[in-house]
């Protein structure tokens, strides 16, 4: 009897989990070797490959463009009829093969030793002609595909598409890659926002409340009433943040209070908000508004009030 869905589902990961786990014997001296190659070259890195391998080449170039490594793809089967004048002097170039074997890789190899190119090979056959032909070897072998027959190639481009990733995050490690570059390379969609929208690009649209110590209720309730942000700053006379009140203190008061006559901004507000400078990201916005529990952020520099930032702002963004 066949096995179920869920069977052949659950021995696929096994297998596959397998593939990933077992790059780990092959972190080794080459392995560094190709790294540091990587890192101190003045060209690019020239990733090849044919068939599949050729689709999980595409990939580790672009995790490499956008990770700081700049990197470019080559088909195998395009550099041997044209695209190989891509390939620069002081380019190194990676060749990603499962067997090492490909007629394909068999042509491109020796073009590209006889440019004077280092090349990497990223091989599952540590006996191939491409392990052979490299100057480094980088060994990505499977013990078995996780197709049932044993053909399809499935552990072995996830282990060449993990070793990708191992070589770029090295690599981000060496060349001291931080969320600031990230963000360079990332200026659109919800992640390139994360990375570089700061309070100051959103607070400035909005409305900006306040009142005065000494205004009455009133004034307060229409102040907020107007401003539609759920709250208004109090200053004195010069813009220097005295406190806030929001709508709910106003109908805690209102509760508590019979005589509403004499009541000021002085007795409801709340002293020594919660503020948030506008140069800071707004994530960390989004952090402090979590934490506290609260809808909106006093945006102040110097304990001068500048506006508010409410977690809509946010919202709209994409940042929530």
């Amino acid at each position: 009897m066949n096995e179920s869905i869920q069977q052949t589902a659950l021995r696929t990961i096994q297998l596959e989990a397998q593939s990933v786990a077992g790059l780990s014997a092959f972190i080794d001296d080459s392995f560094e070797k190709a790294v540091l190659a990587i890192h101190t070259t003045k060209g690019r890195v020239v990733v090849s490959g044919i068939g599949k391998s050729a689709i999980v080449a595409q990939k580790i170039v672009a995790t490499f463009n956008s990770t700081g490594t700049p990197s470019l793809f080559m088909h195998a089967a395009d550099a041997i009829h044209g695209d190989l004048g891509m390939v620069q002097k002081e380019d190194i170039v990676l060749i990603i093969s499962k067997s090492g074997e490909s007629p394909e890789i068999k042509v491109l190899v020796p073009l590209i030793k006889n440019f004077g190119n280092t090349l990497i090979s990223m091989v599952g056959n540590t006996e191939s002609f491409l392990a052979a032909e490299g100057d480094i070897l980088l060994n990505t072998t499977v013990s078995k595909e996780a197709c049932p027959n044993n053909l399809a190639p499935t552990s072995s481009t996830t282990a060449q598409m993990v070793m990708g990733d191992i070589l770029a995050v090295c690599l981000m490690q060496l060349n001291g890659f931080s969320g600031q570059d990230f963000a360079k390379y990332h200026p659109g969609g919800n992640l390139g926002k994360r990375l570089y929208l700061r309070v100051s690009d959103l607070y400035t649209a909005n409305e900006k409340p306040k009142v005065l110590p000494s205004a009455g209720l009133k004034e307060v309730i229409v102040e907020i009433t107007k401003k539609r942000l759920g709250v208004t700053a109090v200053t004195d006379e010069k813009g220097s943040l005295t406190g806030i009140i929001t709508d709910g203190d106003l109908r805690r008061m209102l509760e508590k209070s019979d005589d509403l006559g004499s009541v000021t901004a002085q007795d409801i507000l709340t002293s020594h908000p919660k503020t948030i400078a506008p140069s800071l990201l707004a994530v960390e916005a989004l952090e402090v508004l979590r934490k506290n529990d609260i809808s909106q952020l006093v945006v102040a520099e110097n304990g001068i009030y500048l506006g508010i930032l409410h977690i809509h702002d946010l919202i709209r963004e994409g940042i929530v």
